[in-house]
């Protein structure tokens, strides 16, 4: 987990919240990977399979709760406009990820709304 991220969660007690959020990281984890070069395409399927749809079917139970929080955020030097998640949940394959820069750009804005919403948790 991404360490402000840990350090946000630390109190908190939402266990699904927790989940989400751990399928996150690894989603970024691989989106950043793939789009270095650092893992193939073939070595991404699995988990590419596992991680999307499991984020794709839970995600409508954030979608609402997170809006509000990427809206703050920026994507490529402007105020996001676009649902971060959803366009990373959009990408149909990993080798969608290669050479794909606006997901890149809109992984911190995904990751900022996440601390956002966290820290707003009480």
């Amino acid at each position: 987990m991404n360490p402000f991220t840990r350090f946000l969660n630390q109190w908190s007690k939402n266990r699904s919240l927790a989940e989400f959020i751990t399928y996150w990281d690894r989603l970024e984890q691989l989106v950043v990977r793939v789009h270095r070069q650092k893992m193939t395409v073939a070595a991404a399927e699995p988990e590419f399979a596992e991680v999307w749809p499991w984020l794709r079917q839970q995600y409508g139970t954030w979608e609402l709760l997170l809006r509000p929080y990427w809206q703050q955020t920026q994507a490529a030097g402007e105020r996001t406009q676009t649902d971060p998640f959803q366009l990373l949940l959009d990408l149909d394959a990993p080798s969608a990820i290669l050479g794909n820069w606006r997901a890149m750009q809109h992984l911190p804005a995904a990751r900022e709304a996440l601390n956002l919403f966290l820290r707003d948790q009480e």
